[in-house]
């Protein structure tokens, strides 16, 4: 059997790693062996978005890399097709396996199945009901075309049912993201949360101590959806809501998207993020690091459906600064850490007090133990049409 697996931007890799991991055993246990062919579209293309990721999980070299790189959304699923079509005619898989919801997952699922090559999607099933989100666009079309749909949680099985997929196309694997952490917890807990950030901070910040986030209590900010960094009158009220009053109460570290950090410097807010003394500018952070914070964080405030999902198993309350999640199964109606709070201020304001009186209670759901990527070669091995 061969098969080619697609990756093309940062929550990708974490995804991978497992699944690459499991073919590994499943070739050293079998004589019939499976042939593994790993490509990276270049969707997220620099060091700190890709090549660090791939190193910290021990995902190996790309066989393959198209090197697509930025663009708009037509632009980028455009030149992948046409670059995967020319890898799939070349290779003639028997399985394309695309992961999670970006641009890549939807143009090489497309690609593969007008050349009648089998596609499976990992984490299908999920719908956060916005038809804004370029990724529930990808997530739809992806799913309608798979053959088979490795779902995440029981959710996510409904949602297929009620979009008429039938129940041989669909098996229930668990979470393979919490593979990942469950392979990286220890590694992860042995760093320094001081030595993470010292060695990661942005030049230019006055008066920062990396020892008052270490001896706690300090939270965590990630911004990237373009709903909340690409217009000022909604960055700067969530910016000045960190600065002014969650500084008050605690250390923040802030790992910067690049996106977010070209839009405050364009805004002209850039100068004054930096001078704060209680906020913690960082570049963005590696798997292993990023994990390490999350590990002793007080708060997480994220528009990261991943960072929602670590959240949940880690117990680290959540802001989520988004309208809808994909994820249900990470909000606190559904057993999880995390609460929708938008990009309202006052919103914030209210949830975050409220946050701040509840502890710590990590939640594991249904099948998130760490044994999804076994469970996924397993449903593509034994896939009958």
């Amino acid at each position: 059997m061969k098969i080619i697996s697609v990756v093309g931007a940062r929550p990708n890799f974490m995804k991978i790693a497992p699944f690459i991991k499991e073919i590994e055993n499943h070739n050293h246990r079998n004589v019939q062996k499976i042939e593994h062919i790993l490509v990276h579209t270049g969707q997220h293309y620099d060091d700190r978005m890709s090549k660090a990721f791939f190193e910290d999980l021990n995902i190996p070299e790309a066989d393959i890399n198209l090197g697509i790189g930025s663009g708009s959304h037509a632009e980028q699923v455009g030149h992948t097709m046409i670059a995967f079509e020319k890898v799939l005619r070349a290779e003639k898989p028997d399985w394309v396996i695309v992961l999670g919801d970006v641009n890549a997952t939807l143009a090489c699922s497309v690609t593969a199945r007008k050349e009648n090559i089998k596609v499976c999607h990992i984490e299908a099933g999920l719908r956060s009901r916005d038809m804004a989100m370029p990724e529930e666009i990808n997530r739809l079309v992806t799913d309608r075309l798979s053959n088979l749909l490795l779902t995440p949680d029981l959710l996510s099985n409904e949602n297929l049912r009620q979009e008429g997929v039938g129940e041989n196309q669909m098996k229930f694997v668990g979470n393979i993201m919490i593979d990942t952490l469950e392979q990286n917890r220890e590694k992860a807990s042995q760093l320094s949360i001081e030595n993470i950030i010292n060695q990661n901070l942005i030049p230019g910040q006055n008066n920062i101590s990396a020892s008052e986030a270490a001896n706690g209590p300090f939270g965590i900010v990630t911004l990237h959806r373009p709903s909340n960094v690409d217009h000022r009158e909604v960055i700067e009220p969530l910016m000045r809501l960190i600065m002014d009053e969650i500084c008050n109460d605690m250390v923040i570290v802030w790992p910067i998207h690049p996106r977010t950090l070209k839009q405050l410097t364009d805004f002209g807010l850039w100068n004054e993020v930096l001078e704060h003394p209680r906020l913690i500018m960082v570049y963005p952070l590696g798997y292993h690091e990023l994990l390490r914070l999350n590990m002793d964080a007080s708060i997480m405030l994220t528009d990261s459906g991943g960072l929602q999902e670590e959240c949940t198993v880690l117990g680290t309350p959540c802001l989520t600064l988004r309208w809808n999640t994909e994820r249900p199964i990470t909000l606190k109606e559904h057993g999880g850490a995390s609460v929708l709070v938008g990009n309202n201020v006052s919103r914030i304001r209210r949830e975050y007090r409220e946050t701040l009186k509840t502890q710590r209670k990590p939640v594991r759901p249904e099948l998130w133990d760490g044994h999804t990527a076994e469970r996924c070669l397993v449903a593509i091995l034994n896939y009958t049409e």
